[in-house]
């Protein structure tokens, strides 16, 4: 005997068969794309401050413990890498060794500060792709190769600008070797030359670029004529350039919308600037930081927190919200002259700032809000130079010093030390966070650090 259903039936089913895919299509696509709060697109993270409010990273590791893989990076580079979903991204530049015959050799070079020689080889220009989970180089673009115009001061290098990335582009920027912009698979998609930058005392560039609502932000302060740029980020094309009354600064633009209407703000040594992200227009302007500002701005609650450390130390909180000249005016809410960092920038985790003195271990905190001080030029135990920046997330804050040692603090207001960690290599880049993962970019290695199973389960038996 045969079973049969009745023909609606057989239709009720179809439908519901067919609802039940679309919705679980519908979620598997949703799961798939990347939140932004889920990664680390931008230097200083998705709200360019240093906080990831998603990632658990490890508090503990050693060369031998919670190193979820470690790989070599060819090159030099002190850029942060990026992470968008599965994939991390950073850059390099490797001296090729291939001699210009036209340049003059580094010992027929005049003596310069700091023994800056000008190279007379050609360097590759990279972007390399690894898979976040395993190490593993997934794609790798040579951007270009030449032979730089200037050096660099021992401490820089040829690729010390963090690309940055909206998830659908990703935007390369080796400052006088071209910008480059690719699809996440390694797929060139346009480049610009922007023109060569005269570093006063060929120092070396290093300003990161800002995306925002298609947008691509540049901003280049050096010893000749400096520039802020907005481009077309699909196209790379031209919106609008900027010439900028200002010497040497490195300090990378925060990017907020206020009242509606997206503000570029940039530090520099003679005025703090923020401008129209539509047209270019200067909407206003402060002046009071030191000289080389290298730390970027970061912004909450409507106040913009801006501030350098060489020849002096300068930190103004100042209300976004005016319009014209905010100099010596009601708009700065308080100021500082004391223990502010030459090339970290700030923290600013949930009303709490935190920020080290020149690039040595003191580390203050204070009250955004106030200016009062939480925690006041205090040292921190085991660290020494620091240029990194720190980083905070899981009511956790992460200092890094150059000799390979890191200091986790809690996020509490005195200090309490919950542990001190070394890796063999030395680190100028700043950390990345993303998941239970923190990735550290030393001089040799890529570090991805996070708790294997064994140290999860300690911590529950515990």
């Amino acid at each position: 005997m045969t079973f049969r259903f009745p023909q609606q039936r057989w239709r009720f089913l179809f439908a519901m068969m067919l609802i039940a895919h679309l919705i679980t299509t519908d979620v598997s696509a949703e799961a798939a794309e990347p939140s932004p709060a889920d990664n680390w697109a931008h230097w200083r993270g998705p709200e360019a401050n240093g906080v990831s409010r998603t990632a658990t990273p490890p508090v503990e590791w050693s060369e031998q413990k919670n190193v979820q893989w470690k790989v070599a990076i060819d090159g030099a580079g002190t850029s942060t890498p990026i992470v968008w979903g599965n994939k991390l991204f950073l850059l390099t530049a490797t001296n090729t060794g291939r001699i210009d015959p036209t340049r003059p050799k580094p010992e027929d070079q005049p003596d310069r500060v700091f023994g800056i020689k000008y190279p007379n080889t050609y360097y590759r220009f990279e972007v390399l792709c690894l898979d976040r989970h395993s190490g593993k180089e997934l794609w790798r673009q040579t951007a270009t190769e030449l032979v730089p115009h200037e050096g660099h001061h021992r401490d820089n290098d040829f690729a010390s600008a963090s690309p940055t990335t909206d998830g659908k582009r990703l935007y390369c920027w080796f400052g006088s070797a071209g910008l480059y912009s690719y699809d996440l698979d390694g797929n060139l998609l346009w480049s610009r030359d922007l023109g060569k930058a005269h570093v006063g005392a060929s120092l070396g560039e290093g300003c990161s670029p800002v995306v925002h609502d298609d947008r691509l932000v540049i901003v280049r302060d050096h010893s000749r004529q400096s520039t802020i740029h907005v481009l077309d980020a699909l196209s790379g094309e031209a919106v609008w350039e900027q010439n900028r009354d200002e010497p040497n600064a490195w300090a990378t633009p925060r990017i907020i919308e206020q009242d509606g209407r997206p503000q570029v703000i940039t530090a520099a040594s003679n005025r703090i600037r923020t401008y129209d992200l539509n047209d270019g227009d200067v909407i206003w302007e402060c002046g009071g930081l030191t000289g080389n500002v290298i730390p970027s701005p970061v912004v909450e609650d409507n106040i913009v927190y801006c501030m350098s450390g060489y020849q002096g130390h300068s930190l103004l909180a100042v209300r976004v919200n005016g319009t014209g000249n905010l100099t010596d005016s009601k708009a700065i809410v308080w100021r500082k002259e004391r223990g502010t960092p030459y090339i970290p920038s700030p923290l600013l985790y949930d009303g709490m700032l935190y920020f080290t003195q020149s690039n040595q271990a003191i580390l203050t905190v204070l009250d955004a809000k106030t200016g009062d001080a939480i925690i006041e030029r205090t040292r921190l135990p085991g660290l020494s130079n620091i240029y990194a920046s720190p980083v905070g997330a899981d009511s956790r804050v992460y200092f890094n010093g150059r000799d390979g040692t890191t200091l986790v603090l809690e996020r509490a207001e005195e200090l309490k030390v919950l542990a001190t960690n070394r890796l063999d290599d030395q680190f100028d880049a700043s950390p990345a966070l993303a998941g239970n993962q923190l990735f550290l970019r030393g001089s040799r290695f890529l570090y991805c650090l996070a708790e294997t199973e064994t140290s999860l389960r300690r911590h529950s038996s515990d």
